[in-house]
């Protein structure tokens, strides 16, 4: 059984959840939780895998800083955290939850700093769900997979020149 949280349908997924773009984080978060409350009553699932993010360039000084941070903001922390929540309330003991970090903001990111903020706001994230008291179902395991470029269609639009056998196929994550 697959459920699926996005911006559009899934029809391959067994149920869909579509969030609206133009809602807040806290309307969002809480739509999300309902639904899926509503989908999975008290039944719990063996892992909840947040596979949802993008990417933006720009640095300090970039006319478009404001807004990546924004966008970066909401598809990589929104999704992590509404994730989280959900792992708290509908993950088994011993399940798994993973979230999508970035080998990138391991280290610096001058040339895509909304990108590298929102990657190391997932990173600490992570660090924090794998403590102590932090909500978790006993046994659960939270990990950050940090790929270095996702094999996407997008991705290879834009980087016609690259090496596409060294980036991380989508398969790998799910």
């Amino acid at each position: 059984w697959v459920a699926s949280i996005d911006v559009v349908e899934n029809e391959e997924a067994s149920a869909s959840v579509v969030v609206r773009m133009t809602d807040s984080f806290t309307e969002q978060a809480a739509q999300v939780t309902a639904e899926v409350g509503k989908l999975l009553g008290e039944d719990k699932v063996d892992a909840i895998l947040c596979v949802a993010g993008g990417w933006a360039g720009g640095n300090a000084k970039s006319k478009s800083l404001f807004k990546n941070c924004d966008l970066m903001w909401k598809q990589s922390m929104w999704t992590s955290t509404i994730s989280s929540h959900l792992a708290t309330k509908h993950l088994k003991e011993g399940g798994l939850l993973t979230l999508a970090g970035a080998k990138a903001a391991l280290d610096g990111t001058p040339g895509m700093i909304g990108y590298g903020m929102a990657k190391g706001a997932v990173h600490q994230l992570c660090q924090s769900l794998a403590g102590k008291n932090s909500g978790m179902p006993p046994g659960a395991a939270a990990i950050a997979v940090l790929p270095v470029t996702l094999d996407t269609p997008m991705n290879r639009k834009s980087m016609p020149e690259a090496d596409f056998s060294s980036w991380t196929p989508l398969e790998f994550l799910v």
